[in-house]
This record gives structure tokens, C-alpha cells and sequence, in this order.
């Protein structure tokens, strides 16, 4: 079995472990209570937050799926860290990769901390067309815990101000600061219509480290997950 390596230290998690969890189930749609954003929103919500954007290209800052699936043009890419906020699982699913029965956790930047990642400079035309397709993606039903907000972050040629996507604590789907065993415990079972969310875990933490980017917290839970789905049941389907 092949594995990957990080900083000379192989992951435990690889491709054949997350094969024996991936399943896709049926989409429960948004939670009793929520509602999903309009087009209109997120054309409105789009256009506020280009408002406040300072004169200037417009940067994305990438921590976690948008890193390996940007779904979006971009001209240039670099490191970059943003500095008061960390990568965290701190955002709880029931739908896209968990269900209602056995609900999943997803990254969001968190308070505190600084985090390592990818700015991305989107190209110049269509700026308010760009922004809500990325709302869409990005952004959870209303009231909305995965929130767009302008961070600076540093790069290797200065400082950008990019558009990124934090947990807002007061959200619905805010989990906390959870231990780590038991982010891996629900890593390692949950899954919903995008898929398991051991492979959203595998393919953030194989992204990161082609970037030449090592999240300590990361490469502990990957280590957790592969025990954990190693000692689940054989799966026959």
C-alpha cells in the first residue's frame, strides 16, 4: 500500500481506508428552522461585500476544499497565512457530507491562532459574478455559521486582502473547540450526498502538504481517522 509522505513522516490515512467508508446518501436538505439563500441574496450579498473591498484585485483565501477544488478561475496563486484565525472542524454538518443521523464536521477558520493556506487573485472582469458563485458554493442555509469576511494575510510578496470564509460562533452549525479523538471518531463514519467525510479529511491534508504546508493538528486527526476506519467492520456491499 503506497502512502503519502509529510515532512518525512508517512500519512496513515490513505486512499484504500477512505474506499471502505465512501458511500453517498440521500440529501436531507437544510435543517427544520433554515432556509436556503436566494439568487437574489447572494447577488446583493456579493455586491455589500465588494463594497467594503478596498480598491484593488480581488484575492480568495483558500484553507481547506477550495485549496484542491477551487472551482474558480484564478491568476495567480501563492502561500499565505492569515494571522488571528485557525483551521479548525468546528462546523457541523447534516447534509453535503454528514446526514441528520449521524451529522459530520467541515473546516471553517476559527478565532485565535494563525493559520497557513493559499491566496488565490481571481481575474478582473465580472468581480460581483465571481463573488456570489463563490457565496453559493461556500456558504451554509440561512442563518448562515459559514460567513465571508475580509482578512489581511501575508504572503511572500506583502500583504493582500482577501475575501475568506469564518464560523461565525452565534451559527446554528457552530460546534466548538472539540477534541481531537472526537473529531476523528466522526471523520471516520459520517457521510452525506458529496461524499464521506474522510475524503474531504484526505484530500485537505494530501492538498496542503503538495503546497509545502504541515497542519500539526491535521496530520494528528489523519493519524486518528486511519485507526479508526482500520478497526471498523468490514463493510460487504
Amino acid at each position: 500500500m503506497r502512502k503519502q509522505h509529510s515532512k518525512g513522516r508517512p500519512l496513515r490515512l490513505t486512499a484504500e481506508l477512505v474506499a471502505r467508508v465512501e458511500r453517498l446518501e440521500p440529501d436531507p436538505g437544510p435543517e427544520p428552522g433554515t432556509s436556503e439563500h436566494s439568487d437574489a441574496e447572494f447577488t446583493a450579498w456579493a455586491q455589500a461585500l465588494l463594497d467594503e473591498q478596498p480598491a484593488g484585485e480581488l484575492w480568495v483565501f483558500a484553507y481547506g476544499s477550495l485549496i484542491w477544488s477551487p472551482e474558480f478561475a484564478f491568476e495567480e496563486s501563492r502561500r499565505a497565512i492569515a494571522h488571528g484565525w485557525h483551521r479548525a472542524f468546528c462546523f457541523r454538518l447534516t447534509r453535503w457530507r454528514g446526514t441528520r443521523e449521524l451529522p459530520a464536521l467541515m473546516l471553517a477558520l476559527d478565532r485565535g491562532g494563525s493559520c497557513s493556506g493559499v491566496a488565490y487573485r481571481l481575474p478582473a472582469g465580472d468581480r460581483a459574478g465571481q463573488v456570489a458563485q463563490l457565496l453559493r458554493r461556500e456558504v451554509d442555509a440561512k442563518p448562515a455559521t459559514n460567513v465571508p469576511r475580509w482578512l489581511q494575510v501575508r504572503t511572500s510578496a506583502g500583504l493582500v486582502r482577501a475575501l475568506a470564509f469564518v464560523a461565525a460562533p452565534y451559527g446554528l452549525a457552530y460546534a466548538g473547540r472539540l477534541p481531537l479523538p472526537q473529531v476523528a471518531r466522526v471523520l471516520a463514519r459520517a457521510a452525506g450526498h458529496w461524499g464521506s467525510a474522510a475524503q474531504y479529511l484526505f484530500n485537505t491534508v494530501t492538498a496542503l502538504e503538495q503546497h509545502g504546508i504541515h497542519d500539526r493538528n491535521l496530520h494528528a486527526i489523519q493519524r486518528m481517522v486511519a485507526a479508526e476506519i482500520a478497526a471498523l467492520p468490514a463493510r460487504h456491499d
